[in-house]
């Protein structure tokens, strides 16, 4: 009896990520849930520009790369142009909640049907550990040594909460993977994401806080750790927008 396996929808290719980096897990994830729901052959991913702008490789799925922070758009455009397809972006927060906030907050207005994985690990990864527009109050990265200075640079920004006030997204949740619990949260909110689009409902994002050892300075453990003790407390998980749920009620 097979007890565990790797989903098909992952391919072979053996991943660039950090050792700890938890990217991993929600590749898989994703994979999980396109194999479960039978879409691998009608599911296009978009990848970023970010620690996974090679998820290409990864997924077996068609991929199209956008360019930086323009994942939104691509999806909306695939999306209209083949209907029938399903469609997700795979983003990181410098690539979401930087550069590319405008397709982001617009898409979402539209209620575009697609869906977004958005992964916030408060930092910038693939360049270097810069501040992100999600870095907490007081943390420390490669271009704030001293901590982050709300005085100065402002406050870090919750897209959730953000995306939530607009009246067009169908769904929107905040989800971790630094524990099995956590894991197995995400895991039903992305395949429910992916459901809202099979159904026509529109837009649906999901954030996933995520850890970045490397840049944060911490051993994979403490990383870990570190989520639940600074990231959850200041990005809260759960349900933030879910309008289906709210005609039920």
């Amino acid at each position: 009896m097979i007890v565990f396996d790797k989903p098909k929808s992952l391919t072979d290719a053996p991943l660039h990520y950090c050792p700890g980096c938890t990217h991993g897990i929600i590749h898989r994830l994703v994979a999980e849930a396109i194999d479960e729901l039978g879409i691998e052959g009608t599911t296009i991913g978009v990848a970023p520009v970010g620690c996974a702008v090679m998820a290409y490789n990864y997924f077996a799925c068609d991929m199209v790369e956008a360019a930086h922070g323009r994942a939104p758009a691509v999806a909306t455009g695939i999306k209209r142009a083949n209907p029938e397809n399903i469609v997700f972006t795979y983003q990181g927060d410098g690539d979401l909640a930087s550069i590319g906030m405008a397709e982001t907050v617009h898409s979402a207005t539209r209620n575009e049907n697609i869906t977004i994985i958005f992964v916030n690990n408060a930092i910038y990864g693939m360049t270097g550990g810069q501040m992100a527009p999600t870095s907490l109050p007081g943390q420390v990265t490669q271009t704030s040594p001293y901590g982050r200075d709300t005085a100065t640079v402002g406050f870090p920004i919750r897209v959730s909460e953000m995306l939530a006030t607009l009246e067009g997204p169908e769904y929107i949740e905040r989800v971790a993977v630094n524990n099995v619990k956590n894991i197995k949260n995400a895991k039903k909110a992305i395949k429910k994401a992916f459901e809202n689009q099979i159904n026509g409902k529109g837009f649906s994002l999901i954030e996933v806080i995520s850890t970045c050892p490397t840049n944060w300075g911490m051993t994979p453990q403490n990383a870990l750790e570190w989520v639940d003790e600074k990231m959850i407390p200041y990005y809260p998980l759960g349900v933030y927008k879910d309008r289906s749920a709210a005609k039920e009620e």
